[in-house]
């Protein structure tokens, strides 16, 4: 039984941060780790001390974590950006909150001896003899320590206390991951009390100037190695346990999202049965008004997780080959329970989220191709542009005139100029997309256009069709996306105020254009009007791009099941980063890194000069087997990945790959990992280090062909739109909703049987023959009920006979307290 492991965390937003820079205000940003590892990076935003982000991260860690850490940074053009606070919150805090935390939390100080990570590897024996009772400690080697100094290492060493008596093993300089291999011996009869008390063991890194750095700890008590004699294996370091309070709310406070999702799944046979009744509903639906194992979800989820819900409905319907007809039977309910047109598809609906879903899953690329160029011609201008005469800022804007001052009416005009030429862009480059749009997103809209004109037949409804349409593709795909270039992954950054302002005018006017022009000169927004024109001009090019659109053959259109939500051919990730130069003299380590383009799909990472350059180097990626950070003193650099990969003859090759940020090496990290997330020779540690001068630089090993000295992380990847198909985790994040929502269903369809029931004896008989109608609708109505939960009890059977057989297999294992 696999164990999946999903930690969702959103910074929203800081307030009342201290100033940190002479001007009186910060430039704050975040830094993010799961134990002590940096796994994202937000933006910063300039000269604030409340600030927005509104950036959100899913990480997926198979082994677990401990403590989750959130610093908030100054970021300094000069010298070393200043810490301003943290909040660290550890894995059982989180887990508390099933539904997840969504909270205010003041910022706390940083203390270094608060600050540690890593593991160390012992074996502890305790020995009686006749006179004496002695501790033999083995100290064998540490992993992962935290570097104390300037070139990103440490010194360390480890001493061993118990009561009064300590004793130290030598200093190995210039590591992370030193290996000791010494046996330290107490007399524990000379401290007193060989019964009682604690057996403590501390890392600490050597400084010849000023006092030792503290690495960590672990504390082991002496009545677990009376009970135990010979106690072995990785121990995880803790801080020394000074206790931070909050400083009073004068560090600021940060607002955040976190919700930690654990599951253990299954093997695949288990799931099969929900599998059935999920793929039944689509390909024989029944009467629009029967319930089915669908309409039944979505009646037990809440509109919090409905998204989540329809992201993992729109998985594994994409994994059966059947996403086309999913979507079809949701869509073709809920516009048979419309009546009002102008009502359709306004709600947060399990067929809203799921199309939106959909689009990002199956669309995001295309997406990119369309927006990412007129998007950075956007940022790079950084255009002073305002319509509402209640924001013109005429000092601001003289910067857009060498004529001196300029007035509100000149500012207005440029404005609208360069919106309509902003706006032109777009719409030119959305209309001239559909050979681009993928082919299954293209029969999705066919099929919702069918069904909305088969509802909507009247001749004042003839723009109906079409709103359906642009409702799911400009206001919850293009527009949005303007909007927050950064959150799809347009930008790296957030855009700056003026920029900002931008593109929020360009979004409204994208969503007017989606609307058809049909709200127009309704809202309070009346300083909107000079571009009512362009926008009206657009609308018969929108109703000719959906007609074009929607112009497919669905037959032409291969649907087969899929592992992933892309082709092998396609490329899911691309641009420079920087290549180490592994051949020639190493002498000059900073220039040995050549800039490439980088390319990555399914099947291959490749490279070359530049994105136009004819001859590509390729690696298969059926040959990696391990994706992982690089230490910054291997080559006195940050942000470096290896990628090792294995030739057929069993030699192992590294790759180094310098990035521009943290954010876009956990990108790329991640990529490459989901795609040779199935490969079978994965390697279960590597060197975080380089092999120089003869010595790994991390744990100083001079075989270059020695083991890794840190485990290797493959499975920990950040979720997005190009994650794997994985339909067992999928499957079983439904049947958590389903276990959460039992009760009512059996409540709603099952224990009212009864008096239903009696109550269509009575109208069986009437004479229309609806009574008999409605009795059998219910008797449908209770029979799928009644599947759907024998499923889900026998699912919950499973779960409980592997958790018992686990514990039992454990359980020898496990240390008395």
């Amino acid at each position: 039984m696999a164990k999946n492991t999903s930690l969702y965390f959103r910074i929203v937003e800081g307030r009342n941060l201290p100033a940190k820079d002479v001007s009186g205000t910060s430039d704050p940003y975040c830094i993010v780790k799961v134990d002590n590892e940096v796994v994202a990076r937000t933006a910063t935003v300039w000269k604030n001390l409340n600030p927005f982000w509104g950036e959100e991260y899913t990480l997926h860690l198979p082994m677990g974590f401990h403590t989750l850490t959130f610093y908030v940074m100054d970021e300094d053009t000069i010298g070393h950006d200043d810490v301003i606070g943290k909040i660290s919150l550890n894995k059982e805090v989180i887990s508390a909150q099933p539904k997840g935390l969504d909270n205010w939390l003041n910022l706390t100080r940083v203390d270094p001896d608060e600050e540690v990570q890593g593991e160390i590897h012992l074996a502890l024996e305790l020995k009686r003899e006749a006179q004496r009772t002695c501790l033999k400690c083995h100290v064998i080697e540490a992993r992962d320590l935290a570097p104390r100094d300037i070139s990103g290492t440490s010194d360390p060493f480890t001493r061993i206390i118990y009561n009064n008596l300590s004793t130290e093993t030598s200093i190995i300089k210039k590591t992370r991951f030193p290996h000791w291999d010494e046996t330290l011996e107490l007399c524990l009869d000379q401290a007193g009390d060989a019964e009682g008390g604690t057996v403590t063991v501390e890392v600490w890194d050597w400084d010849m100037v000023g006092k030792n750095d503290f690495l960590g700890k672990v504390e082991i008590p002496l009545s677990c190695l009376h009970r135990t004699p010979l106690l072995q294996g990785w121990f995880r370091l803790l801080p020394l346990g000074n206790t931070e309070d909050d400083a009073g709310g004068k560090l600021g406070a940060l607002r955040l999202r976190v919700r930690l999702v654990e599951e253990r799944i299954l093997p695949s046979v288990y799931y099969q049965p929900l599998i059935d009744l999920l793929v039944e509903a689509v390909i024989s639906p029944s009467e629009v008004e029967d319930p089915t194992p669908l309409t039944l979800l979505e009646e037990v989820t809440t509109v919090e997780s409905r998204q989540d819900v329809a992201m993992t409905l729109v998985k594994i319907y994409l994994g059966q080959g059947l996403v086309v007809p999913f979507l079809d039977y949701l869509n073709t309910r809920e516009v048979h329970h419309t009546s009002d047109p102008n009502t359709l598809f306004r709600s947060n609906s399990l067929a809203s989220k799921a199309m939106e879903q959909f689009m990002k899953a199956v669309g995001m690329l295309y997406l990119h191709e369309v927006l990412k160029p007129i998007i950075n011609r956007i940022f790079e201008e950084k255009k002073y542009i305002e319509l509402d005469p209640c924001k013109i800022d005429l000092n601001r804007s003289r910067r857009i005139s060498f004529k001196g001052s300029v007035s509100e009416a000149e500012v207005r005009e440029s404005s609208v100029g360069m919106l309509q030429g902003y706006l032109s862009s777009i719409m030119e480059a959305i209309v001239n997309s559909v050979s681009q749009c993928p082919p299954v997103m293209r029969v999705v809209f066919k099929q919702l256009h069918k069904r909305v004109e088969e509802q909507f037949p009247e001749p004042e409804n003839e723009d109906v069709k079409y709103l359906a349409i642009s409702g799911f593709f400009f206001l919850r795909f293009f527009a949005p996306a303007i909007l927050t270039p950064k959150l799809f992954h347009l930008r790296d950054h957030h855009a700056d105020t003026r920029t900002s302002r931008t593109l929020l005018l360009l979004a409204k006017a994208l969503q007017s254009v989606g609307n058809l022009g049909l709200q127009l000169g309704h809202g309070k927004e009346q300083w909107m009007t000079p571009l009512h024109p362009i926008i009206l001009c657009s609308v018969a090019s929108v109703k000719d791009f959906l007609d074009k659109l929607i112009d497919i053959d669905h037959d032409n259109v291969c649907e087969a099941p899929q592992r992933a939500v892309f082709l092998p051919s396609m490329t899911v990730k691309e641009g420079y980063l920087h290549k180490h130069k592994t051949e020639g003299p190493q002498l000059l380590k900073r220039f040995a890194f050549k800039k490439r383009y980088f390319w990555l799909s399914s099947e291959t990472l490749s490279y070359a000069k530049s994105p136009d350059w004819q001859v590509r180097s390729s690696i298969p990626i059926q040959c990696v087997c391990a994706v992982e950070r690089v230490d910054e003193n291997a080559f006195q650099l940050q942000n470096v990945m290896q990628v090792v990969t294995q030739d057929n003859d069993g030699q192992l090759h590294i790759m180094y790959l310098q990035c521009k940020n943290v954010n876009e090496l956990n990108q790329w990290l991640s990529a490459i990992r989901k795609a040779s997330i199935y490969n079978e020779r994965m390697l279960p540690s590597f060197h975080p280090g380089a092999h120089r001068s003869n010595k790994w630089t991390c744990c100083l090993q001079t075989e270059r062909a020695a083991l890794g000295c840190s485990r290797t992380h493959s499975a920990v990847t950040l979720g997005d739109w190009s994650d794997p198909l994985d339909p067992d985790a999928e499957t079983q994040t439904i049947y958590k909703e389903l276990l959460q929502g039992r009760d009512k269903l059996r409540s709603q369809y099952l224990e009212t049987q009864d008096t239903e029931a009696a109550k269509q004896d009575e109208t069986s008989i009437s004479p229309d023959g609806l009574g008999v109608s409605v009795r059998c609708r219910s008797e449908r109505s209770r029979a799928i009920v009644s599947r759907l939960l024998d499923v889900v009890l026998d699912l919950e059977r499973a779960h409980s006979s592997f958790q018992r057989r686990e514990r039992e297999e454990t359980s020898p294992l496990i240390l008395p307290p």
